[in-house]
Order: C-alpha cells, then structure tokens, then sequence
C-alpha cells in the first residue's frame, strides 16, 4: 500500500492492527476506514485467527475524524454526517461488536470522538495510564456517535454519561477505570505486553463459547429475564455439541490442560 493507514500484524492466533497515521493522530479519512474494514473482514474470514487486538501508533489511539479531510465554509456543500456514519462508523462498531471472537483494544493514548467510541466497542478495552478519553463532539455542535450515546451510560450511569458527552472533558484512564469506562488502566511501557498476553491466552481458548459470550451480554440489554434464559438455553445447547466442550470436559476429568481448536 502506498497509503498504509492500517498494520496489520499475523501473530500466532491472533491477528494485531495498528491505526497508522500519527501525524494526524491516527484521525480517520476514507483511506483508513476501508482498510480498517478489509483487514476485519479476513479476521472474520479466517478461523485460524482467534481474537484481535487494536491500537494506534505514535502518542494517540484515535483521534476521531480528520476535520480536514471535510470542507466546511459558507459557501460549501453542508456535509451530510448521516451518510458518513450509515456508510463508515456503524458498519465498524457493529462489526467489532458481532465478530464472533474476542477483540481487546490497547489505548495508547488519546481517544476522542469517534476514537473513543470505537475504543469502548470493543470486548475489552485496556489504556497507557498517559491515556485519555475525550467525548469531545460537543466542542463543534455534535452529538457523541460510533454507538457513543448508547455505550456510556450502560458503561458509567445516565448522570456522568451526560457530563461526558455535554463538557467534553478528558478522563484519565485511571479514572475511567474506576468509573467502569474501561477494564483497566496499567502503566504505559507495560500496555502492549498486557494486551498481547490477553489475545495469546484467548487464541488458545473455545472460540465459540467466547463468541456466545459476547452474543448473550450484548442481547441482555434489550432482553427481559425470561427471554434471557431461552437465549441462554440456545446457545448452551448449540455449544454443548461442539467439538471444543468435548475437549473441555475430557481434559478435566483427565485432569490435563485441554486443547482447544477453536471448534
């Protein structure tokens, strides 16, 4: 690629993007958005791939998008941010939130806006202490977007949701930590190394029974109790026949570490 906006890095299981424009502080523009969805696309594709893990090169994760990629004077066309979120952000919080394996985001710096967002849709989001998170839409009249509105206040309650999103003020990952923004916040020479072990470990795991995980939380918001346990019913059956539980269940009664295929 001559505009190499995404590194894609094959690790043993699992597969390592780096959101690469740190002169922009990895901000995305048309070129990065379909990068990004190409390289998603073979994680999902791929079954020896296991989980994913995101970050951002140089000293931010994402700034949201790249303002200057937009015109916006008096006598341009007004930009239609409908179409740009129908055709780019949603599909990607979406698909990072259905992929049917673990996707941990390393926070390396700054995530504002969209960057946030996208940080926040992922299973497990680890930050650099250095690390801060910025809804920082309402600095030019936006809204938060990239699932933001409805992501926060499951994440911190409606009351520090609305600070977020009104004030616009940076929260340290420590605090985001605390507030349960967030999984945890670790030292920032000790952030890849974290994150990488995770996805190590989740590459030897069941992946179907991570991704019915991920499937039942992200269905118990909308579900009431009862409907809850019929999902619950499902799925445990669907998993119950899998090639994996078999191998779970065996290595327990053999008293050995079990080898999951990831079937």
């Amino acid at each position: 690629m001559t505009d190499q906006s995404i590194i894609v890095s094959g690790q043993d299981g699992y597969t390592e993007l780096t959101l690469n424009r740190p002169d922009s502080l990895n901000s995305f523009n048309a070129a990065m958005h379909e990068q990004l969805a190409d390289a998603i696309a073979e994680v999902e594709q791929d079954e020896n791939i296991r989980a994913l893990l995101i970050t951002g090169s140089g000293r931010a994760f994402c700034a949201g998008q790249d303002l200057s990629d937009r015109a916006v004077s008096d006598d341009a066309e007004p930009v239609n941010l409908g179409r740009t979120l129908s055709t780019l952000y949603n599909p990607l919080v979406r698909r990072l939130r259905s992929l049917p394996k673990p996707v941990v985001c390393a926070v390396n710096g700054v995530a504002a806006g969209a960057g946030a967002n996208i940080a926040l849709a992922c299973d497990i989001v680890i930050a650099a202490r250095s690390a801060k998170f910025i809804q920082s839409f309402c600095k030019i009249g936006l809204l938060p977007d990239s699932g933001g509105t409805w992501i926060l206040p499951r994440l911190v309650g409606p009351a520090r949701a609305a600070a977020l999103a009104m004030l616009g003020l940076p929260l340290r990952a420590e605090e985001a930590e605390s507030w349960g923004l967030i999984y945890k916040a670790v030292d920032d020479a000790d952030l890849m190394r974290q994150a990488r072990a995770l996805c190590a470990h989740f590459a030897t795991q069941p992946t179907g029974g991570l991704a019915g995980i991920k499937k039942a939380l992200k269905e118990s918001w909308k579900n009431d109790f009862s409907t809850q346990l019929d999902l619950e019913r499902r799925l445990q059956q669907q998993l119950g026949s899998s090639e994996d539980y078999r191998e779970g269940v065996t290595a327990f009664l053999e008293k050995r570490k079990p080898v999951f295929k990831g079937r």
